[in-house]
């Protein structure tokens, strides 16, 4: 059930959702978080669907906000329940003007009470995302620094910002590559590893971040570059952990499958297929405490870590 509410106010479509939910037999029970997305108009659809496919995960309010500072005061509103909501309840809020200057009375009181927060913007996150109106109410932040804006700095830009509860999709992106990496060094030979090499696209903040954790979880030289662009043009490609018994070396052959060699053994194919959207967002809506590691990762390990080599 979609409903639109043109020219409105916040306490009538806090008003109107009940209705709804009471009228169209819709059960807001069980709701276990508030997920803000702050995102800018044409680009919505993709976040409100990746939301609503975590929703089944966990049960949620999405509150989407767009805002425009130029034309009349406007706050226009739809309410989206059952079917074109997943297992949550979406409230779509386009404000322009005079009523776009206050993000945080926008979102106050549409917030499910007594329940956490997390605030995402799925582009041009603000440069601290703790201390803009949103990220000020939210228990998490979730950035993604593989969208725009595409700043050459991007990944420096996340240090000197993080505060915790801030975590970015490029990170999430490499939990099966980390996973992996883990298992193969739980493994005998227990040689210590000497040196690391990592290939990725230049479109992929994913790379530095995942040289950034091997540097400081191995605590050894990282050389990381990016492919040219007609070799390999998005994501992670290779691994390299050189140890005295041989190289490991895990390269992805294309968007699912993966090489895995070892020194004294047959290659391996494994899967490790790319995470869509809504994996990524589902897992990070599993955790609201702040994520230590990545808070480590961003600071200490990028800080330890080299520039790319061309």
């Amino acid at each position: 059930m979609i409903v639109d509410l043109p020219d409105t106010t916040v306490s009538k479509i806090a008003r109107s959702l009940v209705n709804v939910r009471e009228e169209g037999g819709a059960v807001a029970l069980g709701r276990v978080l508030t997920l803000v997305i702050v995102t800018t108009h044409g680009l919505q659809e993709d976040a409100i669907e990746a939301a609503n496919d975590a929703s089944r995960e966990h049960p949620m309010r999405v509150i989407v906000l767009m805002c425009d500072a130029e034309g009349e005061a406007k706050l226009d509103a739809q309410i989206r329940v059952g079917g074109d909501a997943g297992a949550s309840e979406v409230i779509v809020l386009r404000a322009k003007g005079e009523a776009a200057s206050n993000e945080e009375s926008l979102v106050t009181g549409l917030l499910l009470p007594d329940a956490p927060v997390v605030a995402w913007w799925p582009d041009e996150p603000p440069a601290r995302p703790a201390q803009s109106p949103v990220g000020r109410m939210a228990q998490r932040r979730i950035t993604d620094a593989a969208t725009k804006p595409y700043a050459k700095d991007r990944l420096s830009r996340l240090g000197p910002s993080y505060a915790p509860g801030d975590t970015d999709l490029a990170w999430t992106r490499l939990t099966h590559w980390r996973e992996q990496l883990a298992a193969v060094l739980d493994q005998p030979p227990y040689d210590p590893v000497t040196d690391v090499e990592v290939v990725g696209a230049g479109s992929s903040p994913s790379t530095g971040l995942l040289a950034a954790w091997l540097r400081l979880k191995l605590d050894v030289d990282v050389t990381w570059r990016y492919a040219r662009s007609d070799v390999w043009d998005h994501g992670i490609k290779s691994v390299r952990l050189v140890r005295a018994s041989g190289d490991i070396v895990l390269e992805r052959s294309n968007d699912i499958d993966a090489t895995l060699t070892q020194p004294g053994q047959p290659s391996h194919d494994i899967v490790l297929p790319r995470r869509t959207l809504r994996e990524c967002l589902a897992e990070e809506l599993r955790r609201l405490d702040p994520d230590v590691l990545y808070g480590r990762v961003i600071t200490e390990g990028w800080e330890l870590l080299g520039p790319p080599t061309i």
